[in-house]
């Protein structure tokens, strides 16, 4: 309120300092909840400088980026990922950036580093991305970078992933019911450990409802080729394998196995649409709630670096429903296992376990950490294949 000339009268300022203090009564009345105003709503505190002046501003959203091996349209992994990002951007009101299509190679870094000169968060999607995520977070200390699948760690760099083994033990319960020539046909990605520890998980759940089946291994060394894939997949039908699943980002093995009377599985995604018939089910991601966690943190303040694992607990894995063509008993004792391992009741990898040769790997009783399911490299007894050095 500006100031009054002095000549005005002193009797002139009381009636209007009177006038303002009658107002503003007036005023707070309205916005008292015991007076009924404002629909019973009371303002939010509000922070003050020591002048008196509002210093409480929106904080500012952060810049995420998201670095991607394959296209969104892969029907698979990168799809989650994208759908994940999706996710986050409406909860949070924020539009990431993504990047897709990157190899693992080189070229990892040299994008990496660039989204790092004007992001916040950085979240690189695959295996392979590891290294190249940690060197650029080594150089870039006040940017936050979340990789998937790996087990290096910085003070600014955290991984997730969660227990997908889970999951693919219980797709191998309905593989093992299903098939008829007990042979099982599994299209292999990389000999990592990832891939082998969810093999293994996916037999161990056929051989517990049909020993005498077995799982034939071929692998494609590729994340997302349905050419190779789809080659890969006929092979193992001619075989004779009347099952199929694979661990892959395109549905080329269940397009294959449905063009022959067989009955498969995906990956990442529910992948029902591609071939409603023939398919079996498969292990699924969810992203999103992990996703809009870790930018609210960043915002909040409170990220720190971790090692994530996710489960079926708490959603970020679970199983895709399960096709038309599977019976209803085998969906039943699929789900009733489904609720003792998201319980804690069992567990996949618990002993005895022996490998294809009868060499106990898990003592009886003991069941292996999940430290040791990431490194993984031997093959349990079912399964056929070898594993590439």
């Amino acid at each position: 309120m500006k100031q009054r000339n002095r000549v005005l009268s002193v009797s002139l300022a009381l009636i209007l300092t009177l006038v303002l203090v009658l107002s503003g009564c007036s005023s707070n009345n309205k916005n008292d909840p015991a007076e009924g105003g404002n629909n019973g709503a009371t303002n939010a505190p509000t922070d003050k400088a020591s002048d008196g002046a509002a210093t409480d501003t929106p904080a500012e959203l952060p810049k995420v980026a998201f670095v991607y091996i394959g296209p969104p349209g892969d029907g698979g992994w990168t799809f989650e990922h994208d759908r994940g990002r999706k996710y986050m951007e409406e909860k949070l009101g924020i539009k990431a950036d993504t990047v897709e299509n990157v190899p693992e190679s080189a070229d990892a870094e040299r994008i990496i580093t660039e989204l790092a000169q004007n992001h916040d968060i950085v979240f690189t999607t695959s295996f392979g991305y590891m290294d190249p995520t940690l060197n650029v977070a080594k150089k870039f200390p006040d940017v936050k970078f979340l990789h998937a699948g790996g087990y290096k760690t910085n003070d600014n760099m955290s991984t997730y992933f969660g227990k997908n083994y889970d999951a693919s033990y219980l797709s191998g319960i309905a593989a093992g019911k299903v098939t008829k020539k007990n042979l099982i046909g599994y299209v292999g990605a990389f000999p990592i450990p990832e891939v082998i520890y969810n093999i293994n998980a996916f037999t161990l759940g056929v051989q517990s409802v049909n020993p005498d089946a077995t799982v034939s291994v071929v692998w494609t060394n590729t994340w997302y080729d349905p050419t190779t894939e789809r080659q890969a997949a006929v092979s193992l039908l001619d075989k004779g394998a009347d099952v199929l699943l694979a661990y892959q980002d395109s549905p080329a093995t269940l397009q294959a196995a449905a063009e022959r009377g067989a009955m498969a599985g995906g990956n990442d995604s529910d992948m029902t649409r591609f071939a409603p018939e023939a398919y079996l089910t498969n292990p699924i991601w969810n992203w999103g709630p992990y996703y809009t966690q870790v930018v609210q943190s960043v915002i909040d303040g409170t990220w720190k670096s971790e090692q994530f694992s996710g489960s079926l607990s708490d959603g970020m894995v679970d199983l895709a429903p399960m096709g038309p063509s599977v019976p209803d008993d085998v969906k039943k004792l699929v789900d009733d296992t489904k609720v003792k391992l998201t319980s804690g009741e069992m567990s996949v990898f618990k002993g005895p376990i022996v490998d294809p040769t009868g060499a106990v790997k898990v003592e009886e009783g003991k069941t292996l950490t999940l430290e040791e399911i990431l490194v993984m490299d031997w093959f349990v007894k079912g399964v056929d294949g070898t594993i590439p050095k």
